[in-house]
């Protein structure tokens, strides 16, 4: 399959092997991507145009964590489970998420409800998340979200929040590496919906997503301390 942001059908869903063969060859081939700014001392990003099958753009970023910032079971328990209500935690845009439909331990489908200030109306994403988690050494998680449309199945669109639908798909990966650091890359395209204009929004996906590291380092270190 090819992950871009058209929004897949709950009845079209692929199998997960199929899912996580596509985020893996999307993330090994960012590695290849056109670097931009380095933000926050340690966040790289990185962008690709708009291929023939995509919708949009896509942008990605690199962080590397040493032990004492973040272990891998720490950011794993956070990014890799209930990711959708923990993001609501520490992006400040989100408002309220819902978790649609459970289809299986690795695959849940949530709605995500972001605010902005006037004069953006409130947006709606609703996503496919799927898991996978490696615990052979080195340890490897990876987390996709890929873009759904619920018009099929009207009981599980009333559990959407009323706003501009907007589409993303995106594939995040935590790698322990041979040093004990945590190597966080993520890789997404999106579309806010609505009329904002494409220059708008492609300006300003960079700092957007490099944003995302501080603010969830910050609420990690807020919380009890775990092994």
């Amino acid at each position: 399959m090819h992950l871009s942001i058209t929004p897949l059908k709950p009845s079209a869903i692929p199998s997960d092997k199929e899912i996580m063969q596509a985020g893996d060859a999307l993330l090994e081939s960012s590695s290849s991507w056109k670097a931009g700014k380095t933000y926050h001392k340690q966040v790289k990003t990185y962008s690709h145009p708009k291929g023939p099958e995509d919708g949009a753009p896509w942008h990605s970023r690199v962080s590397i964590h040493k032990p004492e910032e973040a272990t891998f079971s720490q950011m794993w328990s956070k990014l890799g489970e209930d990711k959708a209500t923990n993001e609501m935690k520490f992006i400040p845009n989100i408002k309220k998420v819902t978790k649609v439909k459970q289809i299986s331990p690795t695959q849940q489908i949530w709605t995500l409800y972001y605010t902005f200030p006037p004069p953006v109306s409130p947006r709606v994403f609703t996503v496919l998340q799927i898991t996978r988690l490696n615990e052979a050494s080195p340890r490897c998680g990876t987390i996709v979200s890929i873009p759904v449309d619920l018009t099929e199945d009207q009981e599980l669109a009333k559990l959407e929040e009323k706003g501009v639908r907007g589409r993303y798909v995106s594939v995040e990966r935590i790698l322990e590496l041979e040093d004990g650091t945590i190597e966080w890359r993520m890789a997404t395209s999106s579309t806010p919906g609505g009329s904002i204009p494409t220059y708008f929004v492609e300006s300003s996906m960079a700092s957007q997503i490099a944003a995302d590291v501080p603010h969830f380092m910050k609420w990690l270190h807020s919380l009890p301390k775990t092994d």
